[in-house]
């Protein structure tokens, strides 16, 4: 299943849509505008939440929960490097790897790919392109490549997914 995230290019609150390769809306994600911490709720065509990702504002380093159906499934946290960024993906047997500045990475279980993500150049705003095999592993794919983002944008302080 390929899901696409076009950015809003001027918003002042974290709201955009994710839409399948028809370009019909699939998804959309609101944030919080006042609170601590990044909190971004996922909701799917019929409004309906699927997923939470939040910040956890006391950590050392950026670090995001993700929670469906009330429960945590996913802890993303960056690791301490000198040189490209590394990210832990906790909860899940999933490894991350490929060029994060670029938005071009994927993440795989077991070498078994989950989700590859490629930024689409030449488009106004931020579009990612998302690739996700397993139609069951969609929801929580979509929402820790958002934290991954969130992460990113702490970091850089510019305007990403996540603000």
């Amino acid at each position: 299943m390929q899901l696409y995230m076009k950015q809003k290019v001027f918003s002042i609150r974290a709201k955009f849509g994710i839409q399948n390769a028809a370009g019909e809306d699939k998804y959309h994600i609101e944030g919080k505008i006042l609170s601590v911490g990044k909190k971004l709720t996922i909701f799917d065509a019929a409004d309906n939440e699927v997923a939470f990702v939040k910040q956890k504002v006391v950590s050392l380093l950026p670090t995001f929960v993700v929670e469906i159906d009330g429960q945590e499934v996913a802890v993303i946290k960056k690791k301490f490097t000198l040189m490209k960024p590394k990210y832990i993906i906790e909860g899940q047997n999933w490894e991350i790897e490929g060029d994060f500045f670029g938005h071009d990475y994927i993440i795989t279980e077991n070498g078994t790919p989950i989700v590859s993500i490629h930024k689409k150049w030449m488009a106004w705003g931020d579009t990612f392109e998302l690739d996700i095999p397993d139609e069951s592993k969609e929801v929580l794919a979509l929402a820790v490549v958002i934290a991954i983002d969130a992460v990113m944008d702490n970091n850089n302080n510019t305007l990403s997914i996540g603000d």
